[in-house]
């Protein structure tokens, strides 16, 4: 085998572990880049699967020290990667191939990282302030929130500001905690209503965005399901229908097939429109029925992925 058909292979090998990564991790987004224009998908699954591996850096590990110097591993390789060095992780390789094509921000992937290391060394204990301070992550994080409260049943990531307006922040000895109790859906209601707030804004904007950038919008979707979700669990977060969907088919799949069966006549692919019944901006239908079959396949797998 020669050098070139080599590394050819080597590359399609990462960008394979890099969809796998995302599909396995974060199947949400997977449904969503599949709809990608192929010039865009192999960028897009590459930044999801550097994504995923910063976010599983302190999870795969029982030292937390480890997990940081995982985390600080990859901001080395972010260097490397834009001083043209090679590193032997299939993510770092899709990375280098994407940077020596196209323009993208070395400033923005280290600062993806910095959060997740400054999140690390955070006191377990410790609470942000305000909304601010948690930035676009309103949603991921109300979603893990039963994921990380503490063996006291504290609860780390509803900031000190509306903790305190629901009566749920105490403070002891120069520390200050949010408690967990019945309380808590209305601190999740009140993070929630921001996140909506920033998706509507976001919807606003979206009619001006050029039509060959739309299909970058379509995360929103996803945002839009669990808020629906989180309504309709009434805001527990606790809730196992906010993991398990109905009769175990994850609500964004029902948002795909919805947002198709109520197109009628169909409007054109990844073209942004309002949902009249639901006034919320859709960017996804079909105009024949293979178009239906082609976007629905993977849809149809998700029930075994919620």
């Amino acid at each position: 085998m020669s050098g070139t058909s080599a590394a050819s292979g080597g590359l399609q090998a990462a960008l394979s572990y890099c969809v796998r990564q995302v599909r396995s991790y974060d199947y949400h987004h997977y449904l969503c880049l599949l709809h990608l224009p192929p010039a865009m998908r192999k960028a897009a699954f590459t930044f999801r699967a550097f994504n995923v591996e910063t976010a599983k850096a302190m999870d795969v590990v029982s030292d937390p020290k480890t997990g940081l110097m995982r985390l600080l591993w990859w901001k080395d390789v972010i260097d490397k990667v834009f001083t043209k060095k090679l590193v032997e992780h299939p993510v770092a390789q899709a990375l280098s191939s994407v940077a020596s094509e196209q323009k993208i921000s070395k400033h923005w992937l280290k600062r993806s990282v910095d959060a997740r290391i400054n999140d690390a060394n955070r006191d377990e204990g410790a609470i942000p302030e305000t909304t601010a301070e948690l930035e676009s992550g309103l949603l991921l994080l109300l979603k893990a929130l039963p994921h990380h409260v503490n063996k006291q049943g504290m609860i780390p990531y509803i900031p000190a500001s509306v903790a305190e307006e629901c009566g749920l922040l105490t403070r002891e000895g120069g520390r200050s905690e949010v408690r967990m109790d019945d309380r808590l859906p209305d601190a999740v209601f009140k993070v929630a209503s921001i996140a909506e707030a920033h998706l509507q804004k976001a919807r606003e904007l979206a009619l001006s965005v050029p039509r060959e950038a739309v299909p970058v919008l379509l995360p929103a979707l996803p945002a839009q399901v669990l808020l629906d979700s989180l309504r309709r669990c009434e805001f527990n977060v606790f809730d196992s229908r906010l993991s398990r969907g109905v009769h175990g088919v994850s609500p964004l799949w029902y948002q795909f097939v919805g947002t198709k069966l109520y197109a009628g006549t169909g409007l054109v692919l990844l073209n942004p429109c309002w949902h009249r019944r639901s006034r919320r901006l859709c960017f996804l239908s079909v105009q024949s029925f293979p178009d239906f079959i082609l976007i629905i396949k993977p849809l149809l797998l998700s029930r075994y992925y919620s």
